[in-house]
């Protein structure tokens, strides 16, 4: 690791300490993600996975705000494998939601404009649109493949 690498771990952990040591953030040990993995550490690895890639990638981000919206990204205090409120499908509804998922029952009801070549939004600038709620897709495996594409074309942007 290098030093820049090591000064930017440090950082982190800075910035993590308050929530680290937050008692409702420490709860979601206790819940399941995958396998034997517990939501924190699944929240923890891509932080640290995502902050990784963006120093080896060379990719301009602000470091604190992407680690904070990775360790809060699956932010949830219930067993979801066995959560029943919502039915079969984790995070698919919830009772309070006025509208939810209406792309999962028709093509996305909103295309955002983007350059053929960049694939960058057209009106706004550093904004990628991608997969199917950006309208770009009409299924799950095109809009992985929209996904990537569009990543790709980020991290070339951002490279540069």
């Amino acid at each position: 690791m290098s030093l820049q690498e090591e000064e930017r771990t440090e950082e982190l952990r800075q910035y993590m300490i308050p929530y680290l040591e937050n008692e409702t953030v420490c709860s979601m040990d206790e819940y399941v993600q995958h396998g034997t993995t517990s939501t924190l550490q699944h929240c923890l690895s891509v932080m640290r996975l995502s902050c990784a890639l963006a120093s080896r990638l060379h990719i301009r981000v602000n470091y604190h705000n992407l680690a904070i919206g990775a360790l809060l990204h699956d932010f949830y205090l219930y067993d979801w494998h066995n959560h029943q409120d919502e039915g079969p499908l984790h995070g698919f509804a919830h009772p309070d939601a006025l509208l939810t998922g209406v792309e999962t029952r028709s093509s996305s009801p909103v295309r955002l404009p983007r350059n053929r070549e960049t694939l960058m939004a057209e009106r706004v600038d550093g904004l990628y649109p991608a997969g199917e709620g950006a309208g770009f897709a009409g299924g799950i495996v095109s809009a992985a493949v929209d996904g990537i594409q569009t990543a790709l074309a980020a991290l070339h942007h951002y490279a540069e």
